[in-house]
């Protein structure tokens, strides 16, 4: 009889009949690899979302302040620009020869706790997201009157608007506001594609429109024009922002990115800033770094104190099993067996564990999907076991087997001087 074939089968009978404590050693193996690669999972989905939300743009202009502010607000819709640029240097910036494209940008409202962007139909023209992906409508079309809005996919679906539904814009930020502008409502001209970026979260507005709905409001507060829509709408062609929130630029060639940036930056009629979107993000990374790994670091310590119940158990039903291992071996069975039967058990237990950790997390992480890319924005890219996931079921079974072997050491030293009579 060879003692090589059945060890394994020996081990899970053994850990069936120790069924509860094997249990809650593999739930507490399996609960920390859930929640290491549920960290590891969210962290690159939050930054996967964030290298996606724009590319093909060589520039972000916006006023003087630092480039991650500049493009927290222009490109994620965080924070607040601390000034504008004037309507006339953008139109300066715009008839430079090296520049292919622009789009405008203007923040500052609401409508029922989402941006509102005013800009124009170049915006949907010229915009790149993810992989150099344009913008989609899944109905409706882009900007055809001063008064149109066209929504993101989010916004679309959270509040249950349809195209040709009526919305009112509101004055400032906050998700309750008391300053409406609730005399010239907008209507839904169309609804984007979900991005799975902060433009799903967005009401795009035309900068006529947002500049007619702000005609009376130069005080801070409204002041009664009596213009209606009608009027406003001749008058379209005037209706100019004196200033916008930031400007997207495109060029002819990126071989002038340096050069109209290093210009842009030294621009004398007021301080701007331009800054390269790439550049931007990489610096931002570098800002959030330290978090990011010591994120990453306490969800790798979980996984140890995983691993350190597994051993604590082994230890624990060591002594109680004395009796077992010197039968064992009265059957024939030779030291290194029984040190064998021993990581077999870890073995198995830190396996078992870190597939169901696996299955679990990614179970957890689907339903909880549009939950997190509603609130936060983040969009998780894949929710089935990957490479990854396949590196660490084998990292922990492979450690699982290292701390096995330290019981099994112990093991391996007693002999059959315990006897068949062993004080329990």
């Amino acid at each position: 009889m060879t003692w090589l074939g059945p060890i394994p089968h020996l081990a899970f009978k053994s850990l069936l009949n120790r069924r509860l404590t094997a249990a809650l050693t593999v739930l507490a193996v399996a609960l920390s690899v859930t929640l290491f690669l549920g960290v590891e999972k969210i962290r690159l989905g939050a930054r996967s979302s964030f290298d996606n939300t724009i590319s093909s743009t060589d520039l972000i202009v916006g006023a003087r302040s630092g480039s991650i502010n500049l493009l927290l607000y222009s490109v994620f819709r965080v924070g607040d620009a601390t000034n504008n640029i004037s309507w006339r240097s953008v139109q300066e910036i715009q008839q430079h020869p090296d520049i292919a494209w622009t789009i405008p940008l203007s923040l500052g409202d609401s409508m029922r706790g989402f941006r509102v962007l005013g800009t124009n139909n170049s915006y949907f023209e010229h915009y790149k997201y993810g992989r150099k992906q344009a913008l989609t409508f899944s109905n409706g079309t882009e900007f055809g009157d001063l008064f149109d809005a066209v929504l993101g996919a989010e916004v679309a679906a959270s509040l249950s608007l349809r195209v040709g539904d009526p919305l009112v814009v509101a004055h400032g930020l906050g998700s309750t506001s008391f300053a409406q502008h609730d005399n010239l409502p907008f209507k839904v001209s169309g609804i984007l594609e979900s991005t799975g970026t902060p433009l799903d979260r967005t009401v795009h507005v035309s900068l006529a429109g947002l500049e007619a709905v702000h005609r009376g409001w130069e005080s801070g507060r409204h002041k009664q024009t009596g213009e209606n829509a009608d009027g406003l709408r001749s008058l379209e062609a005037t209706l100019e922002p004196t200033s916008i929130t930031a400007l997207l630029v495109g060029l002819k060639s990126r071989i002038a990115t340096l050069q109209l940036q290093r210009q842009i930056n030294e621009y004398q009629q007021e301080p701007l800033l331009a800054i390269i979107p790439g550049v931007a993000l990489s610096q931002l990374w570098d800002v959030v770094s330290v978090a990011d790994q010591a994120l990453s670091a306490i969800a790798g310590f979980v996984i140890i104190i995983g691993l350190m119940v597994l051993l604590t158990s082994l230890f624990t039903s060591l002594n109680e099993r004395r009796r077992e291992m010197a039968l064992l071996r009265a059957l024939g069975a030779r030291p290194w067996h029984i040190g064998a039967l021993l990581t077999s058990e870890a073995t198995l237990l830190a396996g078992v564990g870190s597939m169901l950790g696996v299955c679990l997390v990614n179970s957890l992480l689907y339903l909880a999907a549009p939950t997190i890319e509603a609130h936060y924005g983040v969009t998780l890219s894949s929710l089935a076991p990957g490479v990854y996931d396949v590196k660490i079921v084998l990292l922990v079974t492979v450690a699982g087997f290292m701390m096995g072997l330290l019981p099994a050491a112990l093991a391996y030293r007693r002999s059959l001087a315990d006897g068949l009579t062993v004080r329990l």
